[in-house]
């Protein structure tokens, strides 16, 4: 056997992030083939975690070495199969049949994570913010790595989200198994956690709206409102909505009230102290080259 050589060899998986373990045997195909085992109960640790991989005993690349070496895998296993619960080892010695291996597996899989729930291991230990840390490095290493999402174009990831969006209308899951009622709710609640979240977050960096003094955001409220009315409006005379939707009389009593309402409202300089309705005192504070925002209600 050279050093380019294929080998086989038993080894031993470790993760950095937690002690459950793994015992494999592997025959390659080619010298230093990038394995790190194929499990079929436990697949989600490899997903969740980060897989160390340490070379126990080197074997001939021989039938004969491949026998010896799979006996020496089920030495390894079995004093610790079904009696460690961090050993991963869905099966030690023989041969399973997939469609065995696929009903063990759901079974399993179930059994582990009411384990690890209830006993509190794996991710279940964590905290709120353990789980945002630890996903933020995870992100950061598939990032780096090019890995998952990160290994497709932008092209790639648009189509898969066509395809994915596609399926799950078809099949009727996710946001397509709810009623129009449902849906609104969701939106509702999703919009005011996210809202929450997003507006503590920009609060702490000083960011967006939060990072803007005063009169910027006074300057930007009226940039905004200017351009929403530009495309509000059309939208409104083309659908016949709002004030386009009223008669000639509706408007004027909408006109009246609104003004009722605004003339009895009193405002004062903050400055000087002059008192009026909110349009006289605003002539009163651009003739004075007072800011029209340096104003109370009274």
């Amino acid at each position: 056997m050279t050093s380019q050589s294929p080998r086989i060899y038993t080894y031993k998986i470790t993760f950095e992030e937690v002690p459950y373990y793994y015992y494999g045997s592997k025959k390659e195909r080619y010298c230093n083939q990038n394995y790190f085992g194929s499990p079929v109960t436990n697949k989600w640790c490899w997903e969740l975690y980060t897989p160390k991989k340490q070379i126990l005993e080197l074997f001939d690349y021989t039938d004969e070495g491949y026998e010896e070496c799979l006996k020496v895998e089920n030495r390894l296993i079995k004093p610790v199969y079904n009696t460690d619960p961090y050993c991963l080892n869905g099966h030690c010695g023989g041969k399973i049949s997939l469609s065995i291996l696929r009903e063990s597996g759901k079974k399993n899989g179930k059994k582990t994570a009411k384990y690890l729930m209830e006993n509190k291991l794996g991710i279940h230990r964590w905290t709120k913010e353990q789980f945002i840390e630890n996903g933020r490095k995870r992100g950061n290493i598939s990032k780096n790595l090019k890995i998952g999402i990160f290994s497709l174009s932008k092209e790639e990831r648009i189509e898969n989200s066509k395809k994915s969006g596609k399926r799950a209308y078809e099949l009727g899951v996710g946001i397509h198994a709810l009623t129009p009622e449902q849906k609104g709710e969701a939106g509702k609640i999703g919009g005011k956690i996210g809202g929450k979240i997003s507006g503590n977050r920009n609060k702490e960096l000083g960011k967006g709206y939060c990072g803007l003094t005063k009169e910027e955001r006074s300057k930007y409220g009226k940039q905004g409102g200017k351009i929403s009315g530009k495309i509000v409006g059309p939208q409104n005379r083309d659908l016949n909505r709002g004030i386009c939707g009223m008669t000639k009389e509706e408007k004027s009593d909408a006109g009246k009230n609104g003004s009722k309402t605004t003339n009895s409202q009193k405002w004062m300089c903050v400055e000087t102290g002059f008192i009026s309705t909110p349009g006289p005192l605003t002539h009163y504070q651009k003739s004075k080259g007072i800011d029209t925002s340096k104003r109370i209600k009274l």
